[in-house]
């Protein structure tokens, strides 16, 4: 009886440490899977397109859109567009390190021609050209701001201990964009003129009324015609027009490479996650073989044949990854959905559940029980089922 509860124990404990394996196999692979997303949109977006920015000294950081003519002009242009981005919420880092800060943001709707990187709709409409007081919310920001089409909210968000000059205007949600897991779903696109005034305000008070709001735009999206080459194109627009800095869309895509050294870190905690849960499993499964050496060496003796006992160990230790590799992928979908949900409000969106973590991790699951299994089952063909019965 006591051998029995014992086993049972022994059954638990190794159901627990395989669960605990694949729990931080699921997690580390969400993680990865949400930064891989974010990385490949990054690129996908700025790879297609030169990015310009001011070069003049400005106290601001914003360029002024006559310089877009200029640029128009540079032999390889096919179109330059004004954009517009700030903060959604002043006063906060501009650099979140485990999410995309929230932003407010213009794009001329002749980008979806050109853009590596489309959005589309999944509730309400598009912005509507010359509209003011409207809003589009990518998907993560109308849940961290529990917004809806058809609510009105406050752009940018007003900070705690704000100035007392802070300044935010209303705006009507007419949309909330489709899931990318990547740039557009932290963003709040408003029409150019709202974008403009926006810039103006978030300008210092020695700056700010200099400018004339309508010439602002924070920076310049510049793409080319088919078969140029970018980087060549924005060396040329840099030396042709006085004032900017076009930068290379390959320096430009060069930054994102702290996305896949995290990669590379979760690659590492999932192989140390698939270590331990096999170590486990096959521990559990040897001290098995090794307690009931006079079992096995009774049946052999009996006519069984080793390879029929062998498979046994292996089922067994299969089934015992499975159990827990199961128990470990439900815990880890939960946990990542809880941490989001909490983390949203901060920004803190870390996690990406795909298909594919769940085929890996269950994929590996089947593999550790496997190979720890036929490692205990190995010892059934040293079983000497004489020596078993002169113990019984």
């Amino acid at each position: 009886m006591r051998g029995v509860v014992e086993r049972k124990l022994r059954s638990a404990l190794t159901i627990g440490g395989v669960a605990a394996g694949i729990l931080a196999l699921t997690l580390s692979g969400a993680m990865a899977e949400h930064f891989g997303a974010q990385f490949d949109g990054g690129v996908r977006y700025y790879r297609a397109a030169i990015q310009v920015a001011d070069d003049a000294g400005s106290p601001a950081a914003v360029v002024s859109m006559t310089k877009i003519d200029q640029i128009q002009r540079v032999p390889g242009v096919a179109i330059a567009l004004p954009s517009i981005q700030l903060l959604a919420r002043p006063g906060s880092t501009s650099a979140v390190p485990l999410g995309l800060p929230d932003t407010i943001a213009y794009a001329d709707p002749r980008e979806t021609r050109y853009s590596g990187l489309p959005t589309k709709v999944a509730q309400g409409r598009q912005l509507q050209a010359n509209r003011q007081g409207e809003v589009v919310l990518g998907a993560d920001l109308a849940q961290e701001l529990g917004a809806k089409v058809g609510d009105t909210l406050d752009l940018p968000v007003k900070p705690r201990g704000a100035n007392p000059d802070f300044v935010n205007h209303p705006f009507k949600v007419v949309g909330v964009l489709r899931r990318t897991n990547t740039l557009p779903d932290a963003t709040a696109s408003v029409g150019l003129l709202d974008a403009q005034m926006l810039l103006q305000e978030s300008l210092p008070a020695s700056f700010r009324d200099r400018v004339d709001p309508s010439s602002l735009a924070s920076g310049i999206t510049v793409y080319g015609k088919p078969g140029v080459d970018l980087d060549a194109l924005a060396d040329k627009i840099t030396a042709t027009v006085p004032g900017i800095a076009a930068i290379r869309p390959t320096d430009y895509v060069r930054g994102f490479d702290q996305s896949g050294r995290f990669s590379a870190a979760t690659i590492a905690i999932e192989a140390l996650a698939l270590l331990f849960g096999a170590l486990v499993i096959g521990a559990a499964m040897q001290l098995a073989v090794v307690e009931r050496a006079v079992e096995i060496g009774v049946k052999m003796a009996l006519g069984a044949r080793a390879w029929h006992v062998a498979a046994e160990y292996v089922v067994e230790a299969t089934g015992i990854a499975l159990i827990g590799g199961v128990l470990g992928i439900a815990i880890g979908l939960g946990l990542a959905q809880l941490l989001d949900l909490a983390g949203r409000s901060i920004g803190m969106d870390i996690f990406l559940v795909t298909f594919r973590v769940l085929r890996i991790a269950l994929a590996l699951t089947v593999l550790v029980g496997l190979a720890a299994g036929t490692a205990a089952a190995l010892r059934v063909f040293r079983a000497d089922p004489d020596a078993a019965l002169r113990m019984v």
